[in-house]
C-alpha cells in the first residue's frame, strides 16, 4: 500500500484518492523568462516519477503542472530584448520542452498557462473580496489580509508572530500588515500593453500565487488529491495557496472540520552546489541544455533519483560520473542476456522476490533508492547465472531488470548504444573501431605486444575491451 510523505502533516500517510482508482495531480511549473536549470530538472524528473509509479499501480492519473508566462522578470526581461512578452515566453517553453523531451520525461497531460486564466484568477479574487478576506489598498492593489485566515502556517510550520514576508512577496505601502500578498497588481503608467488586463479593480495583472490556485481548481476541481513542488516553494508560495483557495472556499470561518483543498503536500530537496543552494540569484545554476552536452540524458535521470526525492543532493561532475559508472554497470550486465528475453513468468521463482522488493520500495514514500539498490542486486545476480552458464535465468532476469528500470524510466536501449555513448571530447566509435580493426591485425600477424599496447592505449582513453569466442570484440566506455 503507497505510503507518501505529506508535508502538511509531516508525515507518511498511506494515500488515499478521493475518487477510487484515480488520482488528480498538481504541480508548480516553470517561470519562462529563460532556460531551464538543473533544478528545474529535479522537479520534472521526480514528478514524472510520481506520475510513472501511479501509472503502474493502477491508478488513472490526471497530471497537470503549470506554466508562468506573466510576472515581474518576465516583464523585465521583455522589455530588455524590446520584444513582445508572447514571443519571449514562447520561446522558452519551446525551449523547455525541447529540454524535457532529451531528458525522456512524458508531457504532463495538461500545462496551463497562467495568461489563459486571467478570468478564473479575477473570479476567485472576487469571492475573497466578498468575503472581505481580501482588500483593495490606496495603490490600487488588491491585497490578502492573512491574519484574517485560521490556519495560517500549517504547512511551513510558522507560527504568525515569527512570520516574515517572503522574498518574493514585496511589502508595499498600500498594505495593511507587512504579510500581506498581492492578488492582484495595479498597472504602472510605464508597464507595456501586454502586460495588463481590465478587471473589476482596474487595469493590473495578477499577483504570483493566485495562478496556481484558480488554474488548479479549474483544471481538477476544488479539491484533489497531490500538490508537488520545490521545497522552495513551501513557503510563502504553497503557504499563500492555500490560505487565498480555502479562504476563497469557506472564507473566514475556515474550521479544522472543512475539507482540505489538497489532501497530499509533496516537496522535491534542493539542489546544491558546494553545500549551497542552486539558484539564478547566486549564479552557481547549470541550465540542462549545457548539462546534456556533456552527459547522457539517462545519467542525469539517474543522477537524480539515486537519491530519495525529499532529499537535498549535491551538483557535481564527479557524482554524475559516479552515476554513469552504476547505469554502465547495469548496462554490461543486461548485455549478456539475449536479445529477445524470456517471459517473465517463465521463471518465476527467480523473479517474484525482486518485483516484491522494488514495488516495496517505491510504495513507501517513492524510495527510489532503494528500488534502484534492487536492479544493483538483480544485476550481480545475472551476472553470476551468466558465469554459471544459465543462459535462460540471465534472460528472465534481464527481462524483469527492463520492465521494473522501465518504471523509472531506465534501461529502455540497446546496451551497446548506452555503453558506446559518451563525451564529445572522447575518442570517436569509429576511431575506436579502427584501432580493434588494427589490434586483430597485429595479433594475425603474432605481433602480441602491438596488440596488448592497443588494448592498453584504448583502456587509457577509457575504452575497455571485451574479446568474445569467434574472434569478435567488442567495447564499451569505462
Amino acid at each position: 500500500m503507497l505510503q507518501i510523505y505529506n508535508t502538511l502533516n509531516r508525515s507518511k500517510q498511506t494515500f488515499t484518492p478521493l475518487i477510487p482508482g484515480r488520482v488528480k495531480m498538481y504541480v508548480c511549473g516553470m517561470t519562462v523568462y529563460d532556460f531551464c536549470h538543473i533544478g528545474h530538472a529535479r522537479v520534472m524528473i521526480v514528478f514524472d516519477m510520481v506520475a510513472r509509479w501511479l501509472r503502474a499501480s493502477g491508478y488513472a492519473v490526471v497530471y497537470v503542472r503549470n506554466i508562468t508566462d506573466i510576472d515581474d522578470k518576465i516583464i523585465q526581461r521583455a522589455i530588455e530584448n524590446g520584444e513582445p512578452i508572447a514571443t519571449l515566453t514562447q520561446r522558452f517553453i519551446d525551449a523547455m520542452h525541447v529540454d524535457s523531451d532529451a531528458l525522456g520525461l512524458m508531457r504532463p497531460d495538461q500545462e496551463p498557462r497562467a495568461t489563459a486564466y486571467i478570468e478564473q484568477m479575477q473570479g476567485m479574487i472576487g469571492r475573497l473580496m466578498e468575503r472581505e478576506i481580501a482588500y483593495q489598498a490606496e495603490d490600487g492593489d488588491v491585497n490578502y489580509a492573512v491574519r484574517l485566515f485560521p490556519g495560517y502556517g500549517r504547512l511551513s510550520g510558522k507560527s504568525l508572530d515569527d512570520l516574515h514576508a517572503g522574498e518574493r512577496v514585496a511589502v508595499g505601502s498600500g498594505k495593511r500588515d507587512p504579510l500581506d500578498f498581492v492578488l492582484w497588481k495595479s498597472a504602472k503608467e510605464d508597464e507595456p500593453s501586454d502586460t495588463r488586463w481590465n478587471s473589476p479593480w482596474g487595469e493590473g495583472r495578477p499577483g504570483w500565487h493566485i495562478e496556481c490556485s484558480a488554474m488548479s481548481c479549474e483544471l481538477l476541481g476544488q479539491h484533489f488529491d497531490i500538490h508537488g513542488g520545490g521545497a522552495d516553494l513551501q513557503f510563502p508560495h504553497h503557504e499563500n495557496e492555500i490560505a487565498q483557495t480555502e479562504g476563497a472556499l469557506y472564507g473566514q470561518e475556515r474550521s479544522d472540520s472543512d475539507a482540505p483543498w489538497v489532501n497530499y503536500w509533496m516537496h522535491n530537496g534542493h539542489i546544491r552546489v558546494n553545500q549551497e543552494k542552486m539558484s539564478k540569484s547566486l549564479g552557481n545554476f547549470f541550465l540542462i541544455r549545457d548539462v546534456l552536452k556533456l552527459y547522457d540524458p539517462e545519467v542525469i535521470r539517474f543522477f537524480m533519483l539515486r537519491a530519495h526525492y525529499r532529499s537535498p543532493i549535491n551538483y557535481s561532475d564527479a557524482q554524475l560520473d559516479e552515476s554513469r559508472s552504476g547505469l554502465v554497470r547495469l548496462y554490461t550486465a543486461l548485455a549478456q542476456a539475449n536479445a529477445i528475453t524470456a517471459p517473465a513468468n517463465q521463471s518465476p521463482v527467480v523473479t517474484e522476490p525482486w518485483a516484491e522488493r522494488f514495488n516495496a520500495a517505491m510504495d513507501d514514500d517513492f524510495n527510489t533508492p532503494e528500488a534502484i539498490a534492487v536492479l544493483f542486486d538483480l544485476a550481480t545476480e545475472l551476472n553470476r547465472k551468466h558465469a554459471a552458464g544459465e543462459q535462460g535465468s540471465v534472460n528472465a532476469l534481464a527481462d524483469l531488470m527492463r520492465r521494473l528500470a522501465g518504471v523509472l524510466g531506465f534501461l529502455d536501449r540497446d546496451p551497446s548504444a548506452f555503453l558506446q555513448g559518451g563525451h564529445p571530447d572522447e575518442l570517436g566509435a569509429s576511431a575506436i573501431e579502427e584501432c580493434i580493426a588494427a589490434r586483430a591485425q597485429a595479433k594475425q600477424s603474432k605481433a602480441f605486444a602491438k596488440a596488448d599496447q592497443i588494448r592498453a592505449d584504448l583502456l587509457k582513453q577509457g575504452v575497455v575491451l571485451e574479446d568474445k569466442p569467434g574472434g569478435i570484440t567488442e567495447w564499451r566506455r569505462a
